[in-house]
């Protein structure tokens, strides 16, 4: 049986290829910013590209973070994917004329990268969590990232109570940065899966048959 996923839309740009994507991997897909189909959904997608703080207004514009928040009150799978990751912690140190606190799922400050290239854009190989559901299969291969921020501090006690022990992936450039979460139904990537070939496929695939 296939399963329904719904890519939240919020006015982020870039949907239609992760919209794609889920529907080569088999689930029946559906581009919405309806609350009742989001939380009906077997999967949530959050999508994200751009400024942190335009994504949150979107988000909340279109009361996406109740519906995020309610669906892992209920135990339901949502997926964040590059800004849509970073919104999910707490803030950002990007600049704006209308800062905006993050989701706050995870404790943590999304900051920009020290590297001496900024925008990290292009493939990079991650370091997958052991026992990883999401990198099952794909842990040695390179995934595609476009984005010059990203959580570089993971501290103990950045957990999340009402689940268990996040798994968490890393990549570097210019430093060691979080590439992915997975803690109990919330899951997210720094990097695009929709644009990483195969080995993001093999992803999506993992994700979509988890729901």
């Amino acid at each position: 049986m296939s399963r329904r996923v719904v890519v939240l839309d919020y006015g982020s740009g870039n949907v239609r290829s992760a919209v794609r994507a889920l529907e080569r991997v088999g689930a029946e897909v559906e581009l919405t910013a309806d609350r009742r189909t989001a939380m009906d959904c077997d999967g949530l997608v959050v999508p994200g590209v751009g400024n942190f703080h335009a994504c949150v207004a979107g988000l909340r514009a279109v009361r996406g973070d109740e519906v995020v928040d309610r669906r892992l009150a209920g135990n339901r799978p949502v997926l964040g994917v590059c800004v849509g990751h970073q919104v999910l912690f707490d803030g950002s140190t990007e600049p704006s004329l209308d800062p905006r606190e993050g989701l706050g799922e995870w404790p943590g400050t999304v900051e920009r990268l020290p590297a001496s290239v900024v925008p990290h854009t292009g493939w990079n190989t991650v370091e997958a969590a052991p026992g990883s559901r999401l990198f099952a299969g794909i842990e040695a291969e390179r995934f595609y990232f476009v984005h010059s921020y990203a959580v570089q501090h993971w501290g103990l006690q950045v957990t999340n109570p009402r689940f268990t022990e996040p798994d968490v992936t890393w990549a570097t450039h210019g430093s060691r940065f979080v590439a992915a979460v997975e803690q109990g139904p919330l899951s997210a990537t720094q990097f695009h899966p929709e644009k990483s070939g195969d080995a993001g496929a093999q992803l999506l695939e993992n994700w979509v048959r988890s729901l």
